[in-house]
């Protein structure tokens, strides 16, 4: 190799480098659960028995079924961030997180995304179709759910809907995760209301 090509080779290795370490570092995100307050837990909840609860598939509109996160930022328009990622799908995300609100509002170990041990038929299936996922930075981020409780038994289902709004606090998408955290843990309490009645009949 020449010194003219030695040169040149080197200045692209340097150029490309450079292009790497000035490129932006991509931040991954993970909802949280929320430990619910003392007024939420009854002094009552104490079961003979733990309930057991069964959370099944849950459905999320395509626009934010992707690992970047969406952002509105108008009535018609979003922001799908290329450095504001899902550290793993929101599809399963919700489901973890509604398992651990509910265990802890529970007060129960056997609430699960899967069928555990033990009668199958004396489990809780609950059923969630997730209609709107939607934030924007500094302002608000907003949950709506469609739900149902299948509980054992011959007893009826019992549906219902959350729509739950939460201030973002700050700009950023801290803000905006831990808001959806917080709405997230309103609707584990909502179904935890509709599983209470059922379970203490």
């Amino acid at each position: 190799m020449t010194r003219l090509s030695l040169s040149i080779a080197m200045a692209f290795a340097l150029a490309a480098l450079s292009g790497c370490a000035g490129s932006p570092k991509s931040d991954f995100y993970t909802l949280s659960a929320q430990v619910p307050q003392a007024s939420n837990v009854p002094a009552n909840n104490v079961q003979a028995a733990p309930i057991t609860v069964v959370i099944g598939v849950v459905t999320i509109p395509e626009l934010v079924d992707r690992p970047q996160i969406v952002v509105r930022t108008g009535d018609n328009t979003v922001d799908i961030d290329e450095f504001a990622r899902w550290a793993d799908p929101l599809k399963s995300q919700i489901p973890r997180v509604i398992r651990a609100d509910l265990a802890q509002i529970l007060n129960s170990p056997l609430v699960s995304t899967y069928p555990m041990g033990g009668d199958p038929a004396s489990a809780y299936r609950v059923q969630l179709d997730v209609q709107r996922f939607d934030a924007a930075l500094g302002s608000t981020a907003t949950i709506d759910v469609l739900w149902s409780v299948l509980p054992p038994g011959k007893k009826p289902p019992v549906s219902g809907r959350s729509t739950v709004t939460e201030p973002c606090s700050g700009a950023s998408f801290d803000g905006v995760v831990a808001a959806y955290s917080a709405a997230l843990a309103t609707v584990s309490r909502e179904i935890a209301a509709a599983i209470r009645p059922t379970a203490s009949h």
